[in-house]
């Protein structure tokens, strides 16, 4: 099973109707209106169908009205709130201990181990940078966000 279908079935068990449509737009990858999920069917990698729809599942659990319109700064804050849930939910601290620990020594191998795209992991990791600085200790693991990621197993 893939972490899309995972997903799918983790929000098939909260409620949640996810469906694949055909979008007119490329540019749209996913949305989220009334415990509905539509994900654009065009997309074939299931990965990044899996960072999509991990993103529309934190819309639904916090998002308030319509925020498509991202000139506005409530709806990027709530863009964000919902972007840095589903960093937490598909990638983790502890999903790059993980990584670390299966042997991963490249974005590449942990965009694999973690089943998402290297650009959503990349992203994941510079919003732990901002949000943690130069590292974090956590369990017996220091990990470093600067000047590059690295684990480091606390004996």
């Amino acid at each position: 099973m893939t972490k899309f279908e995972q997903l799918a079935q983790e929000g098939y068990n909260r409620g949640l109707e996810v469906l694949e449509i055909p979008f007119k737009s490329n540019r749209i990858k996913g949305l989220y209106c009334n415990s509905t999920i539509a994900i654009n069917s065009k997309l074939k990698d299931s990965r990044k169908k899996a960072c999509i729809l991990a993103e529309e599942i934190a819309h639904h659990d916090l998002t308030v009205g319509n925020i498509l319109d991202l000139s506005d700064t409530q709806n990027r804050k709530q863009e964000m709130l919902a972007r840095s849930k589903a960093y937490n939910h598909m990638v983790g601290l502890t999903g790059i201990i993980r990584s670390y620990e299966y042997g991963c020594r490249s974005l590449y191998e942990m965009a694999e181990y973690l089943e998402v795209t290297e650009t959503f992991l990349a992203d994941a990791l510079e919003a732990y940078r901002l949000k943690y600085g130069g590292g974090i200790t956590i369990d017996n693991y220091y990990i470093t966000f600067e000047p590059y990621l690295s684990v480091i197993k606390i004996l």
